[in-house]
């Protein structure tokens, strides 16, 4: 049985913050339960730690925060889910 394929409902959008401030990106997918998710800044994954909490809400809403961003934070965001992607 072939998965089916889980595309970008509601993108990324772009955000400016203040330094030492948290951001949250988030995007939405057309499916519940996505595997194959991915974060990245600056073309480097990202894991859920201290500084970046990562975690879905209501089963399609994939969601971003980065804790305290500093300069070394601005930067292309991307989320890809698939062969599907979204940048802010």
């Amino acid at each position: 049985i072939a998965e089916p394929d889980v595309t970008i409902v509601s993108g990324l959008k772009d955000m400016v913050v203040f330094e030492g401030d948290d951001v949250t990106f988030r995007c939405q997918v057309s499916h519940d339960n996505a595997r194959d998710v991915e974060w990245k800044l600056q073309d480097v994954a990202l894991q859920n730690n201290e500084m970046n909490e990562i975690s879905v809400e209501k089963g399609k809403v994939h969601t971003l925060t980065l804790r305290k961003v500093t300069e070394q934070d601005i930067g292309t965001i991307i989320f890809r889910v698939g062969r599907h992607t979204s940048t802010a």
